[in-house]
């Protein structure tokens, strides 16, 4: 099983791993990654994996079947080689600060209304976040935005811990998704953003509030019956 260096450090921008396998010369599998695969709404990360002199392009990380597979521009990879890997650092630091910015939103549009979180897309551009709401009202968004970055002013830091799933289930706001926890996993990784939040989540994230800059509203949309969607990005 590959070892997930990001879940505990995030800004990891470069490491060594050992190729496991190779399917179809260009899919590959690390001893170890602090590359993200697609997953939450959060982007894969790119970057490069190097051996000796050559360079290849990771252009897709995912996870199938238990494992993470970094796709690459072109075969020459074999098991057994060692290699240095290299993140796109102004990619994954973008995402970053929109994941955190994502977590803040939807803690105080829970604060405020009991909302919870139906869909949510990160990007580098510009990110969105679903959330139940009884009533559309742009004005009321946009000033859950204003006290967002209130709290950013603050420059909380933001903690990783764990938590055994039995212990989670005796807190109910741990889950700002309407789905409630992820199925399946009995240790939980908890995102903290100081007195604020607290949330289950695999993603990366930024160790403090003033990291995200300022949190920019760009739209609103009524998606019918209570869900509503707003986007956002970071400056």
């Amino acid at each position: 099983m590959t070892e997930l260096l990001y879940l505990n450090d995030s800004y990891l921008k470069e490491f060594e791993a050992v190729v496991e396998s190779v399917k179809d010369g260009k899919f590959i599998v690390l001893d170890k990654t602090a590359f993200y695969p697609s997953s939450g709404g959060q982007p894969y990360d790119t970057g490069i994996i190097k051996k000796e002199n050559d360079k290849f392009n990771v252009v897709y990380v995912g996870k199938f079947f238990g494992e993470i597979s970094h796709e690459v521009d072109k075969p020459g990879l074999k098991e057994g080689d060692k290699v240095n890997c290299i993140i796109d650092w102004e990619r994954r630091y973008k995402l970053m600060r929109m994941h955190t910015a994502a977590h803040l939103l939807s803690a105080i549009f829970h604060r405020k209304e009991s909302a919870l979180i139906t869909g949510n897309q990160l990007n580098v551009d510009k990110s969105r976040i679903d959330f139940s709401s009884e009533d559309f009202n742009k004005e009321k968004i946009i000033s859950y935005i204003e006290e967002a970055n209130k709290e950013i002013e603050r420059d909380l830091p933001i903690t990783i811990s764990y938590m055994q799933r039995k212990q989670a289930l005796s807190q109910p706001n741990l889950a700002k998704l309407e789905k409630g926890l992820p199925k399946g996993i009995k240790k939980l990784r908890i995102i903290s953003i100081g007195d604020i939040d607290k949330q289950a989540d695999g993603g990366t994230h930024i160790k403090s509030l003033k990291e995200i800059g300022k949190i920019i509203f760009l739209k609103a949309e009524n998606k019918g019956k209570k869900n509503r969607r707003v986007y956002f990005s970071v400056e």
